[in-house]
């Protein structure tokens, strides 16, 4: 069962703190779970975890490529293996790593990549991720989850650890958007659906659900009843929560903090070519690389807002069957 807040608010704690507690939960539970970073041990606020259990804490150095090369090793041992660091470090910069270490040979590791999209801020272009999700989507039979609050976050990495496979985790570092209460219950492929509606359905992930909730209340403002998903999981994609929603409202738009190339709106708009062709349109990264700034100046440069939703909805609805 999940439960929607009657408030959409701002989290008290980081996601990285929620992140760590959880880590340090399944560790005690489960000797096999074995943390990676490189060099980032802080960032994640993992190092109570590497204090009480140093054996299993690996500080691999900036060497991404070699992390996850010892991450397969670990896993080929019986090991849980979560490897870290910034998103594009762990995707574009060590792809045939992934590709052929761990997910060719059908191995059981966790790849956390954090500060996805604009979240990067201040670290700018060289570590902001537009393109991981698209890199990895390619890699065939892995798991991407991109958490939208902490609530999900903490489920979603226990049910991780607990399936084999390969994952690919986007991770906020800091503040979200608490949506969910704590007795909600998440199914990994499962999408969620916060709002019911017949007129447009908007698919949104990570930052951009509380965007489109935001989006959602402007629009029942001017009589258009939108439905809105939580597509936590982007592969694999929750295809009959697309499908529902392509016939009952007629027109989408899907939110995502990454590229519109090969992205969650890539993946939607894949699945309902070969099923329900629907108008779609994308709210998300224009084929352009990332910059330095503020999260919210870089969210407004990159329109990444709930008025950009607002404009997207209409824009479908003129294209929709009547």
């Amino acid at each position: 069962m999940i439960k929607i807040l009657d408030q959409i608010k701002a989290d008290e704690r980081e996601m990285r703190s929620y992140f760590a507690d959880t880590m340090m939960e399944l560790a005690d539970e489960n000797e096999d779970i074995i943390y990676l970073a490189a060099d980032l041990m802080g960032t994640l606020g993992m190092q109570k975890f590497e204090k009480k259990y140093p054996e299993r804490a690996i500080n691999t150095g900036i060497a991404e490529a070699n992390m996850i090369g010892i991450a397969a090793g670990l896993s080929v041992t019986g090991k849980v293996p979560f490897a870290h660091s910034f998103g594009p470090f762990v995707t574009r910069r060590v792809y045939d790593q992934v590709f052929l270490s761990c997910a060719y040979a059908k191995l059981n590791v966790k790849i956390v990549g954090s500060d996805p999209g604009v979240c990067a801020a201040f670290n700018g272009g060289t570590h902001m991720p537009f393109e991981d999700v698209g890199i990895m989507r390619n890699i065939p039979n892995i798991t991407i989850i991109e958490p939208s609050d902490s609530v999900q976050l903490r489920q979603v990495i226990k049910l991780a650890a607990d399936r084999q496979g390969v994952f690919y985790i986007r991770l906020v570092r800091k503040i979200t958007q608490r949506l969910y209460t704590e007795d909600s219950q998440f199914q990994l492929g499962q999408a969620v659906q916060l709002r019911d509606g017949k007129d447009v359905a908007i698919i949104a992930s990570g930052i951009m659900v509380a965007e489109a909730m935001k989006a959602a209340e402007v629009l029942t403002g001017e009589g258009i009843n939108a439905r809105v998903l939580d597509m936590f999981t982007i592969k694999p994609l929750d295809n009959q929560a697309v499908i529902s929603a392509a016939m009952d409202c007629g027109a989408i738009v899907c939110c995502e903090n990454h590229s519109v190339i090969n992205g969650l709106g890539a993946a939607v708009s894949e699945l309902l070519a070969q099923t329900i062709p629907t108008p779609v349109e994308m709210v998300g990264i224009r084929d352009q690389f990332g910059e330095v700034g503020s999260e919210s100046y870089l969210r407004e440069h990159f329109n990444l807002t709930a008025d950009e939703i607002v404009a997207a909805v209409r824009s479908v609805r003129a294209r929709k069957k009547v």
